[in-house]
C-alpha cells in the first residue's frame, strides 16, 4: 500500500500508468479557487466500487473505493 498526501503530480502519475487499485478520499466542502484535477488528462478510465462511507462531525466525507472490473456507464436511475 502506497499512500499520497499533498503531491497531486503524483497521483496522476499514477493513475495514468494505471497503477491504482483503491481511492481513500477525504472531501472537504470548501471552495478555495479552482484548485487542480486529480483525474487529469492522460487519465486511464477505470471502474471503482464504494466499499465504505462517513462522514465525520465537521461534515469531511470520507470515501474508500476499490476496483471493479469493467467500466459501466447509466444514469441515477
Amino acid at each position: 500500500m502506497l499512500q499520497v498526501h499533498g503531491s497531486g503530480m503524483l497521483v496522476q502519475t499514477l493513475l495514468k500508468n494505471d497503477l491504482v487499485d483503491e481511492l481513500r478520499l477525504r472531501i472537504y466542502s470548501v471552495t478555495l479557487g479552482t484548485g487542480k484535477s486529480i483525474f487529469a488528462k492522460g487519465t486511464i478510465p477505470a471502474a471503482f466500487e464504494l466499499i465504505e462511507s462517513k462522514s465525520s462531525p465537521t461534515g469531511v466525507i470520507i470515501a474508500n473505493y476499490k476496483r471493479s472490473g469493467e467500466i459501466k456507464t447509466g444514469s441515477f436511475d
